[in-house]
């Protein structure tokens, strides 16, 4: 057997004698952790409507309604695909209003399932871009907005609770597409179509069909870009 520090016991041993198998300094200080998410972020965001010719067909004058919806929480939602539309979705899609919609979102922050009314202007025709900036909170993390494809029967595009606070942190930026939506409430099936309600009313679905899809698709309409301001 061989004497010296490479036997651990004679180590152990010897004054000043350091096996091969010891430490060599003390263990690295972990980082300093990271610091919690703010209870509440500001984000700015923008809607860059891009309908035209090159990318739809498309009427004579084609714009978007004002926009409108709120920040809440899981245990509600203003609408989803699949879903019936509710009174405010109805005449949002048909009519571009923002009421009552927001007395939907009222009613919603009145039951404590809500925090904010969002509440944008219309860009001005198509290609376009408007901007809106709102607050948020970790209790009330989701977003939903609209605004009505115009004209049309009962066409719209948005967002349906998405979230901006996901990991225990919130999102820098998001770009969201915009698909076009039918709210199944009028049965019309041309831009300028007379009115034709839908009885009972149809479920939310994607639109896959002529004038602004094919083949059961559509490409998107514009986006939706999110940004953390503060």
């Amino acid at each position: 057997m061989k004497l010296g520090c490479l036997a651990l016991g004679l180590a152990l041993l010897v004054p000043g004698c350091v096996s091969m198998d010891s430490p060599t300094g003390p263990p690295e200080a972990a980082g300093p952790a990271a610091p919690p998410a703010p209870a509440t972020a500001r984000y700015r965001v923008t809607f860059d409507a891009t309908w035209s010719a090159q990318t739809h067909a498309v009427p004579a004058d084609p714009h978007f309604s004002p926009l409108i919806g709120g920040t809440h929480g899981s245990a509600v939602r203003f609408w989803e695909a699949g879903g019936l539309a509710s009174e405010g979705i109805r005449l949002m899609a048909e009519r571009g209003r923002q009421s009552p919609l927001d007395l939907e979102v009222d009613a919603a922050r009145a039951a404590g399932t809500a925090e904010h009314l969002l509440r944008g202007e219309a860009p001005r025709g198509s290609p376009s871009s408007i901007s809106l900036e709102f607050e948020v909170s970790q209790g009330f993390p989701l977003v939903t907005l609209v605004t009505m494809v115009a004209p049309s029967p009962d066409w719209f595009v948005g967002v349906d609770s998405l979230p901006l606070f996901e990991n225990g942190r919130w999102t820098e930026e998001r770009v969201v597409p915009l698909v076009p939506w039918d709210a199944g409430t009028d049965s019309g099936e041309d831009f300028n179509s007379p009115d034709a309600p839908t009885m009972p009313r149809e479920p939310i679905v994607r639109i896959g069909t002529p004038p602004l899809g094919a083949a059961g698709a559509a490409a998107p309409m514009g986006t939706f870009t999110f940004l953390r301001i503060g």
